[in-house]
């Protein structure tokens, strides 16, 4: 039996390994918060340094790694993966379109009697694919290959939504100089990758540029990540044989993904989830339309969102469901999505308010964990052991 891993499953094995990493270290910045070290804690994340506190350099400078490496991953998937063709991608693009909507939908509804609270609408929409496929791995052959590749194409759709919700609606004020500059930078990107450039230096030093300006531009900086991953060539022109193998995207995606996985995603939710609970009353947080609206939008919003078109698109012959599963398959699948945790840890961090920001992460650590208990116990239930000799 051969140890060389398919990329699929070499790809589910690092998520689902470093989302238990990122539970332990939430753990960790909440624990840290909330003991003798929480004013150490927070003034390293209030640490200025060249222009940006430690805090800023995780959101807006790591984390545009890891929108790199997505947009190389969704790109990925529209070319050659569960997105490339049409019978594929009919059920995760439908039933993700109501895992955003819905829980967009149920927020609304909480908040809106205060018009400063709608700006957080997209915080409930996003799943997280590392703790959705951890939890997923604890059941091993118990859940088929094709409800892993479900769950992961599905999440790619939702990660595509929420780059799109990011650069449309939580976009400051447009710099056009610096946005030209931008484009001017990537331009010399594209006509580098035509001439043959293969040196990844001159790469990351054009990318570092275009960075720059889009910090200053008011687009996110990690939207010029996405943008560079969707740039990366899956090959380059063949002018000889070992060309034909070489794919510069895969080369990147191996190489990024364990430094992000392990490394960058950790460190953001240590700098993300430490969360000052002391003197403060529960009832005010359990009661907090923006708490309620970001919770129940993650345990309940997401799984009638995705049930519901899943069994519209079904019935209507939009999209037809893998071999050998039922609709009730995807109940537990469902409830996973429901982890939002990173992507909507990130967006809060753009839509709110610091003062409203207790609330929308009480509400995303609530949520998530619920989501996750519901979706395993009915994955437990729901998934049919026949799949196990199927594996």
């Amino acid at each position: 039996m051969t140890n060389i891993l398919k990329p699929f499953e070499k790809f589910v094995q690092i998520e689902a390994s470093s989302g238990l990493i990122l539970m332990f270290s939430a753990l960790i910045a909440l624990f840290i918060a909330n003991s003798n070290f929480a004013e150490l804690y927070f003034s390293l994340l209030h640490y200025n340094f060249w222009g940006l506190t430690l805090h800023q350099w995780v959101n807006d400078g790591l984390m545009t790694i890891f929108f790199f490496l997505m947009g190389m991953e969704i790109k990925r998937e529209l070319l050659v993966g569960e997105l490339s063709s049409p019978q594929k991608a009919a059920l995760p693009i439908v039933a993700a379109m109501g895992g955003m909507v819905v829980p967009a939908a149920i927020y609304y509804f909480f908040n809106s009697n205060d018009v400063s609270n709608l700006h957080g609408w997209g915080i409930p929409m996003a799943t997280d694919i590392a703790f959705a496929l951890g939890v997923l791995s604890l059941f091993g052959k118990r859940v088929p290959v094709s409800l892993k590749v479900f769950l992961l194409a599905l999440a790619i759709v939702d990660d595509l939504g929420a780059v799109l919700v990011i650069a449309f609606f939580y976009t400051e004020k447009i710099s056009g100089q610096y946005l030209g500059l931008g484009a001017l930078v990537f331009g010399l990107i594209n006509l580098s990758r035509i001439a043959g450039v293969r040196s990844y230096f001159v790469y990351v030093v054009l990318g570092s540029v275009i960075w720059v300006a889009f910090m200053f531009s008011g687009v996110h900086a990690t939207i010029a990540g996405v943008i560079l991953g969707f740039m990366t060539p899956l090959k380059f022109p063949v002018k000889k044989k070992s060309d034909a193998r070489y794919s510069p995207l895969e080369y990147l995606v191996h190489l990024l993904h364990p430094w992000v996985s392990f490394g960058i995603m950790p460190l953001f939710a240590l700098a993300n989830t430490g969360i000052d609970l002391r003197g403060i009353e529960f009832t005010k947080i359990i009661f907090n339309p923006i708490h309620q609206g970001v919770a129940l939008g993650l345990i309940f919003g997401k799984s009638i969102g995705i049930m519901a078109t899943c069994f519209i698109a079904e019935r209507l012959k939009i999209a037809i469901l893998p071999e050998k599963l039922k609709l009730r398959n995807f109940l537990g699948i469902s409830f996973l999505a429901g982890i939002g945790f990173t992507m909507s840890l990130f967006i809060s961090e753009l839509a709110l308010k610091p003062d409203q920001e207790l609330y929308s992460k009480t509400g995303i650590l609530l949520g998530s964990l619920c989501s996750a208990i519901i979706g395993a116990i009915l994955i437990y239930i729901t998934a049919p052991k026949m799949y196990i000799k199927d594996q």
